[in-house]
């Protein structure tokens, strides 16, 4: 076939003799295979072999056949991979997380079996042999050198893992990524099982441990596909009130743990969620009188990226770019000099324990909702169906020097309270929150005992339109518990997501409107 002019990317001889359209490569993936595939966000997720294969699985499927694969990636992906495959319902088991509307559906319908993971478990468990086998890898790089080591694209996520575990190997180089991405990534090859694990040589986030380079056996890579395509980013929200009511609180309350002399001057690595709260609360510390800043987390936004530019963000790691697109230009004009700022690592070392306690990371992440006593759900809605799964913040609420999470204090137009007497599911216990913010302010929990903290939560982070109800449940609480050191009243803990459930509404019968 003739050499797209994205193939100029591809420079070892032996990878050039595998080029192949992504329906070509895409007949290589069999029925029943787990794949894994590139992506963190729709940053460096595959984007012409996923179409082709969703392709080839409804022709098939409409014959009366049962094509169906598990996919593994490194988080949720993009339209191309996530939402073309689920469409055709092509996935039988998926993990470690999603955000795509048609996956969460049949997820929810019990039509594809999905696996919530902390995502610095997913590369171990793997190698640990807990998952399964891994058959085919299909991995976005920006280039291909001529000793066949690769050139990541704009996330790293699972692909270290993907290359060195699969029997099989399917490469997407994707020429419509900058150039300038070569030499902006750390890949570590140091992990090992137990009981042979050594410490990971790293005590600062601009610490380079590892090489610019993936590495493959070239034996196991069955095609190469040419791409040039950019990544399907999602645009920038304008940020809203609450957001930055929220944003200011944290601001305000950094200043206080300097001030008080927990923390330093140039406070210590920064860790944030995705979202509008996680942008507006970076724009609020581009604001602040914070210098001299660092990052170490999973994804690069534009508030990360804003900063940067300012000179308030020193280096950042990550192990993807999410950018909007009119952050992507900005990045793309400056990648030369952000190269020597960015690094973007392996998630198994971005979200890794042992690092996030060592550099004593502030740990900023979004909530569904939590209860009164501190416990927080971050992945279900109404205790049974999933949103988008718990990613990495179980890693770093548990071993972050602050924990903080975070959420307006009520939704869907103030019909939900994210302040209830009891989660209704929980994925971060009391016991890794040590501060909650919502709108209405901050509750500081660190140092104290249950019923201390829902006296504070209540005080500072209800909506004025749920807090005589929340109070209510409390203060009858008190008096009618079994027990009196997290006092509940079993038969009404979880009556506000039914009242929500059978009324569209949480609000008890006589409340106002908010």
């Amino acid at each position: 076939m003739t050499i797209p002019s994205s193939a100029d990317r591809i420079l070892n001889d032996v990878l050039r003799t595998r080029i192949m359209s992504a329906e070509q490569a895409a007949e290589l993936i069999p029925a029943g295979a787990t794949v894994g595939m590139s992506g963190f966000t729709a940053a460096g997720a595959p984007k012409a072999v996923p179409q082709a294969l969703a392709r080839r699985i409804e022709r098939i499927n409409a014959q009366g056949g049962q094509f169906r694969i598990g996919l593994w990636t490194g988080a949720s992906t993009s339209p191309e991979l996530d939402g073309a495959l689920a469409k055709v319902h092509g996935i039988d088991r998926r993990l470690p997380y999603q955000s795509d509307p048609v996956a969460r559906q049949q997820i929810n319908a019990g039509e594809m079996n999905y696996i919530d993971l902390h995502l610095s478990h997913v590369a171990q468990y793997v190698w640990f042999g807990f998952l399964g086998h891994l058959d085919v890898a299909v991995v976005e790089v920006s280039g291909i050198l001529p000793d066949g080591r690769l050139i990541p694209s704009t996330s790293v996520g699972n692909n270290k893992t993907w290359l060195d575990q699969a029997d099989a190997i399917i490469l997407e180089v994707n020429a419509g990524q900058p150039a300038a991405l070569d030499g902006m990534h750390d890949i570590y090859y140091g992990t090992d099982r137990p009981p042979n694990r050594k410490p990971i040589p790293m005590l600062h986030p601009h610490d380079r441990i590892g090489e610019p380079y993936l590495r493959c056996d070239l034996n196991k890579v069955i095609a190469v596909v040419p791409t040039h395509a950019a990544d399907k980013l999602s645009a920038y929200k304008p940020l809203d009130e609450d957001s930055q009511r929220i944003a200011a609180h944290i601001v305000d309350f950094l200043e206080h743990e300097v001030q008080h002399g927990r923390l330093p001057r140039n406070l210590l690595p920064l860790q944030s969620g995705v979202g509008n709260i996680a942008n507006a609360v970076l724009a609020g510390l581009n604001q602040s009188a914070f210098e001299d800043m660092t990052a170490y987390t999973e994804v690069l936004q534009d508030g990360m990226l804003d900063l940067l530019e300012s000179g308030k963000l020193r280096s950042a790691s990550a192990t993807a770019l999410a950018l909007s697109p009119e952050g992507f230009k900005r990045f793309e004009a400056r990648a030369d000099e952000l190269r020597q700022r960015i690094l973007l690592r392996p998630q198994e070392i971005s979200n890794h324990p042992e690092l996030i306690r060592r550099m004593g990371l502030i740990a900023m992440n979004a909530l569904i909702e939590a209860d009164i006593y501190g416990n927080v759900n971050s992945t279900h809605l109404m205790g049974t169906s999933i949103m988008n799964g718990i990613g990495g913040s179980g890693d770093y609420a548990r071993n972050a020097y602050l924990s903080i999470f975070m959420s307006p204090s009520t939704a869907k137009g103030g019909q939900i309270s994210c302040i209830v007497p009891m989660a209704s599911h929980v994925d971060h216990t009391e016991h890794d929150v040590q501060v909650l913010v919502t709108e209405q302010g901050l509750a500081d929990l660190r140092g104290l005992a249950p019923r201390q903290r829902a006296k504070l939560i209540i005080a500072k982070c209800v909506h004025p339109s749920y807090r005589d109800p929340i109070s209510d449940y409390f203060e009858r609480a008190l008096k009618g518990s079994v027990g009196q050191q997290t006092p509940h009243l079993l038969t009404e803990a979880l009556s506000w997501h039914q009242r929500y459930l059978d009324t569209g509404s949480m609000r008890p019968a006589a409340s106002p409107a908010a």
